[in-house]
Formats: C-alpha cells, sequence, structure tokens
C-alpha cells in the first residue's frame, strides 16, 4: 500500500485485492510463486478469468476493448496481481503488437485481431532476432518476397520467446535490399500454422524450453498481412521496441523477487539467527528496495506522459537497463541468501503438476535456475551495451 494514495484508489486497490483472492485458482498461484514452468493452458485460464471481468487489457483504451485504467490505476494493478501468485499477462499481444495495431494497423486488422488478443485467442510471439542480428537489429536477413496477392518468406528468427505456444507472430522481413538496411525492412504478421514454419527448442541451463529457433522455408502470406507501407517497418519497430523495453522495466517481477528474498532471509539461519537480522545483509536488502521504488517511480511518470499523447524516447532504454539490472541484483543476493542450499536441483520440479520434495526443499529449488535464467534481461530487448550507446548518443550527442 502507498501511503499518499486518494481515498478511491485505496479502494480500488481493495477491489483488485479481493477479486484476486476470490477468482485466482489455487494451483496456479502456488506453481507461479514456485517460479516453475507455467504450460500454456494456465496462462490462458488466467487472461480469459480477466477479460470475464473486464481487465483482459489494462493498458488500452476502453474504445479497444481496453480498462481505460490511469497509470496509478495499473501501478496497483500489478502490484497486487504480483502479490498474489498471479501469472504475467504476456506482452507479446498486449504490449507489443495490440499497441502497434491501434496506431498502425488498418480498421479491419484492429477488427480481426485486437479481441482476440484480450481473450488469448490468438498467442503472439515476437520475430525480430535472428542468429546474426540481434542488438543490430537493422541487419536481419529474412526476406519476403512479392509473389501475386502476397509475399513469400524465408529465412530464420532466433531466441523467439514461447514460439512453441504461438498462433501468430509479428516479424521483420527485407522487402528491398538496396539503399540503408532500415530502408527496406518490412512489418508482417504470420500465422504459425503456415506451412514452411518450424519450430525448434533452445534448451536453457534450467532445461525449460521458453526460446526457440523458428525457420521459414517458402512460407506464404497474404498481402493483408502487411501492417504499415512496405520498406517502411523500421519506424513501427522502434515504436514497438519503445513498449518493449518499457515492459522489461519489471517492476512487478522486482517485487516478487523481493518479497522472496526476505521470506527466504526469514528462513535461513546464520549463527543461530535468521539471515534477515544480519545488520549488513539487511542493508542490502534496504538498499535494493530503495532502488526499486526509485525506478517504480520513473516508471510511472514515463507512462503518464504516454498517456496524454508524448511518445517514449530514450526513456524506455534507461528503464530497460535499470529494470534489468536490479532483477539480477535481487536473483543474485537471493542465491547468496540460500547458500549452498541453492546447489541442490530437480529440473522436474520446475514443471505444473511435479509430486515430492526436493534435496534442498521446494522453497528453494528454483532459486539458481532463477538467477541464470536472469542473466538474459540485461540482453534481449537490446543489449545493456546498446542502450547505453543509444543514450549517450540522444543524450550526449556522442
Amino acid at each position: 500500500m502507498n501511503l499518499s494514495e486518494s481515498p478511491g484508489e485505496l479502494q480500488f486497490r481493495e477491489t483488485v485485492r479481493q477479486f484476486l483472492q476470490q477468482k485466482l485458482p489455487a494451483a496456479i498461484r502456488d506453481d507461479v510463486l514456485a517460479f516453475k514452468h507455467l504450460p500454456k493452458e494456465q496462462y490462458v485460464s488466467w487472461q480469459r478469468i480477466l477479460a470475464a471481468q473486464g481487465w483482459g487489457a489494462p493498458g488500452w483504451p476502453k474504445e479497444y476493448g481496453g480498462t481505460g485504467w490511469s497509470a496509478v490505476q495499473r501501478s496497483i494493478f500489478e502490484d497486487e496481481s504480483y502479490n498474489a501468485g498471479a501469472p504475467r499477462q504476456m506482452p507479446f499481444g498486449l504490449s507489443m503488437i495490440g499497441p502497434v495495431l491501434m496506431k498502425f494497423g488498418t480498421p479491419v486488422q484492429r477488427a480481426r485481431f485486437l479481441p482476440r488478443i484480450i481473450t488469448m485467442d490468438d498467442w503472439w510471439c515476437q520475430g525480430y532476432s535472428e542468429p546474426g542480428a540481434g542488438s543490430d537489429l537493422a541487419s536481419l536477413k529474412t526476406t519476403a518476397r512479392r509473389d501475386g496477392g502476397g509475399y513469400v518468406i524465408n529465412g530464420q528468427k532466433t531466441w523467439t520467446t514461447l514460439a512453441q505456444f504461438a498462433d501468430w507472430m509479428f516479424c521483420l522481413v527485407r522487402t528491398n535490399g538496396e539503399g540503408k538496411p532500415q530502408e527496406g525492412i518490412s512489418f508482417v504478421l504470420i500465422d504459425m500454422r503456415t506451412p514452411g514454419v518450424r519450430v525448434r527448442p533452445i534448451r536453457t541451463l534450467d532445461l525449460g524450453a521458453d526460446v526457440n529457433e523458428v525457420f521459414f522455408d517458402e512460407v506464404r502470406i497474404p498481402i493483408d498481412n502487411l501492417v504499415g507501407d512496405e520498406n517502411r517497418g523500421w519506424t513501427i519497430a522502434k515504436y514497438l521496441l519503445g513498449h518493449e523495453r518499457t515492459n522489461i522495466a519489471g517492476i512487478g517481477m522486482c517485487k516478487r523477487l523481493l518479497a522472496s528474498l526476505k521470506d527466504y532471509a526469514r528462513r535461513q539461519p546464520k549463527h543461530g539467527r535468521p539471515l534477515l537480522d544480519d545488520v549488513r545483509f539487511r542493508d542490502r536488502i534496504v538498499k535494493l528496495e530503495i532502488e526499486l521504488k526509485s525506478h517504480e517511480w520513473s516508471l510511472m511518470r514515463l507512462v503518464s506522459l504516454e498517456q496524454t499523447g508524448q511518445p517514449i524516447g530514450i526513456e524506455a532504454s534507461m528503464l530497460k537497463i535499470r529494470g534489468s539490472e536490479i532483477q539480477q541484483d535481487l536473483s543474485e543476493l537471493l542465491m547468496e541468501s540460500a547458500g549452498p542450499y541453492a546447489l541442490p536441483f530437480v529440473a522436474a520440479a520446475l514443471e505444473s503438476g511435479f509430486v515430492g520434495i526436493t534435496a534442498a526443499g521446494t522453497h528453494l529449488n528454483s532459486v539458481a535456475p532463477q538467477y541464470f535464467d536472469m542473466r538474459k534481461v540485461s540482453i534481449y530487448g537490446g543489449t545493456n551495451e546498446v542502450q547505453k550507446n543509444l543514450i549517450a548518443k540522444s543524450v550526449l550527442g556522442l
């Protein structure tokens, strides 16, 4: 609770809290708080519960089926959802392609796709990175050639998060190989069930497969799946990256990690007393909590500006950097709080429905996988090093 909240905001918080207590299934909550790999069905089930309440798209305007909430209300909703153990709402539809279609899509595209994002009848994934085009996204080589009334796509994307669940992909493709690299890129929508689309998982250290390679072999899509103008996709790509980097700020995840850190520190003994009683360790927690609060205020200022119609600029890169650093610092301190008990690991215990107790206890089994998984947040969405270069160029003129 924020003591500066108005009576109306306090009432809103209580409404959200009661809804979560009544509607969030216990099985989903327990898996989320244990940092397990959630199956697609759990994400979809929770999204449809929210949609039935009218809360399926917290950041969207009412005209497109959203809540029309203020920045403060969205922050309260995220706070309470993460605190209650609700799954995150998938950003690929709600925070990425949804806003893109609202700004750049045709009326037909908006009518077709936006309602299905809210109910998660369509699960979206992002086709940006390639083996040779990560942070240097403009060097992408996946091609789309015009053929009759559509395009034929060939190439490969990589690090495609949850592509194994996806029904659709929003994808950057090269439609012109001449001139500046950015000037020949188009933004298209691809049905993942189209012949020629192949998904191959990339196994991570926790033996999960949240990221994938996606291959396109003569994949045909209609011209209606082009968003905006041909060869003008770079403008859309930059617009979407602003929303993605704001999402990577990860306020909710940071708060969940902080709560787990405090819980673990209460459980772990040091010289016969809880680790949380150690002054120096507690000071490190407090320092991170202060940094998180400052980070949250920065995000709310940016979101408030955006709601007045001002575009997201280089501030999104700043939020991305700081959010990823705080998430990594929290996961590292979690590892320290667990000590040697973070080492034993049973991969099967991270899967929903696992029955049994791991060698370190169920509440510690996820600590090491969580730590290693958090290494990626400073890489995806544009590496932190590249973001710092963007900031230096934009703000300092270097």
